[in-house]
């Protein structure tokens, strides 16, 4: 049986900024969902402990002062995604996660950063993560038009409800994933392992090819040193004392 018609884990996160090395979690949401079982969200609501900047406010909806009203504490926040994901993962389960360097780095260092013990330590080399953004661009790179995870929605004739929150994009990554495999035959075809694996070289492609538009962008080169081809999360650097 192809990975898309089995149980599959959806998780997203809603944030203080892109930043993952410094900002926070705000709303999360691991989601159960396929395989004939019902769907199973489960949702948090973290005081990330810092001011959650206006433009933040503008893509989620929570201001610092909801945050800290009415969020729980960030460290059992974080424990808590990790040990779901965790326990998803040792299940068999693939983790659908859109632009999932973004999600799982900044979890990762929230892990860290709360004392918690990250995702990646508890697994290993278990996790399989399934990226619709990674997959799409690879099975269609020439297709014009963005690629965020409404447009891919609209473009596979999905309903989004409420955008930008955790628990609709969770789940709308996991019904692209999904409409992904039933549109292309060689994503369906693919076993879950060897899909991560090339769900590895298809990012890193991406990551160059994107630098080198960068690179000569006019008034853009200086962001190409930036671009990480890291998949699917960039891994935490120790810093030396």
């Amino acid at each position: 049986m192809s990975w898309h018609l089995g149980r599959m884990c959806g998780f997203d996160i809603e944030s203080s900024g892109l930043n993952v090395e410094t900002d926070r979690i705000v709303t999360a949401c691991v989601v159960g969902c396929g395989g004939g079982d019902p769907v199973t969200p489960r949702t948090w609501f973290a005081d990330p402990g810092i001011d959650i900047p206006a433009e933040a406010t503008a893509v989620h909806g929570i201001t610092t002062e909801k945050a800290r009203a009415e969020g729980r504490p960030a460290a059992d926040v974080v424990e808590e995604i990790v040990h779901a994901l965790a326990e998803a993962v040792i299940n068999g389960l693939p983790v659908i996660v859109m632009n999932a360097p973004y999600d799982l780095t900044l979890l990762d260092r929230e892990a860290r950063r709360h004392g918690v013990t990250p995702l990646t330590d508890i697994v290993g080399d278990e996790l399989r993560v399934i990226d619709p953004r990674v997959m799409d661009k690879a099975v269609d790179p020439y297709r014009k038009g963005r690629r965020t995870l409404t447009d891919l929605c609209a473009y596979y004739r999905l309903r989004l409800d409420a955008a930008h929150t955790a628990d609709a994009d969770a789940l709308a990554a996991c019904r692209v994933a999904q409409a992904l495999a039933e549109k292309w035959p060689q994503l369906r075809g693919t076993a879950l392992d060897q899909l991560h694996a090339v769900q590895q070289q298809w990012a890193q492609q991406q990551a160059t090819s994107f630098a080198a538009y960068l690179a000569r962008t006019p008034g853009r080169e200086h962001e190409a040193a930036s671009v990480r081809a890291d998949w699917p999360f960039v891994p935490h650097q120790r810093r030396s004392a």
